[in-house]
């Protein structure tokens, strides 16, 4: 039976505490960094019309796509890539979220702070656990899939609650791909950091959005 590149590393003693421990490190930084020019994206684009944030998106998705790439040729061209991603999709997300804290700010605190505490508490859980996450997250993947089909149906035709359905079932499809983030950057090397990072990253940026569409009541009117 085949196993996954995971897998084959979860066993103890595959790599030195130390090194693991800086990378944890490493990692974290550059996913809080690119958090903050997510921040800062957001307040340049709170008035950012329809077509540039078509084009700021289809910039950062080109970014997103070559950083493995780039990541193994150099890692500071990389690493400015990740940044510059944290700002396009902030301008992408800025006139929402501009909208958001204007009708219910308190929402976005609360979005905030959940996001915070469902990362550490999976990605704890991936950091921790001895089984190969790959199933989960090949299973989460296919989710992901059907529930992106669910939303654009769901534009078409009228679905009661909607998008607390969409909300729910994005927050446990994210819960599979966090713990396994998580559960590879325990078993990587210094190559795979960023790259990890921005994973990391999309799913923080990815479940903040979800649980800020459920305390805004599914956004149901």
């Amino acid at each position: 039976m085949s196993t996954s590149p995971v897998a084959e590393r979860l066993a103890p003693g595959v790599q030195d505490r130390l090194e693991t421990r800086t990378l944890f490190g490493q990692v974290m930084a550059l996913v809080a960094v690119t958090i903050g020019f997510t921040a800062l994206g957001a307040y340049i684009g709170r008035d950012l019309t329809g077509g540039w944030g078509i084009a700021a998106f289809v910039a950062g998705l080109v970014l997103l796509l070559g950083l493995k790439a780039t990541a193994d040729r150099s890692q500071p061209l990389a690493t400015t890539m990740l940044f510059a991603l944290g700002l396009l999709l902030g301008l992408v997300l800025g006139p929402g979220l501009a909208a958001y804290t204007a009708a219910d700010p308190a929402a976005v605190w609360q979005a905030a702070g959940a996001t915070a505490l469902f990362t550490a508490a999976l990605g704890s859980f991936g950091w921790a656990t001895r089984r190969d996450l790959a199933s989960v997250a090949r299973v989460s993947f296919w989710a992901l899939l059907a529930l992106l089909v669910f939303g654009l149906v769901a534009i078409l035709v009228t679905i009661p609650g909607a998008n607390l359905i969409y909300a729910v079932a994005g927050l446990l499809i994210f819960s599979g791909f966090t713990a396994y983030d998580f559960q590879r950057l325990r078993v990587a090397g210094q190559e795979d950091a960023i790259p990890i990072a921005a994973s990391i990253f999309l799913d923080v940026l990815n479940v903040f959005q979800l649980f800020l569409l459920l305390f805004r009541g599914g956004g149901d009117t």
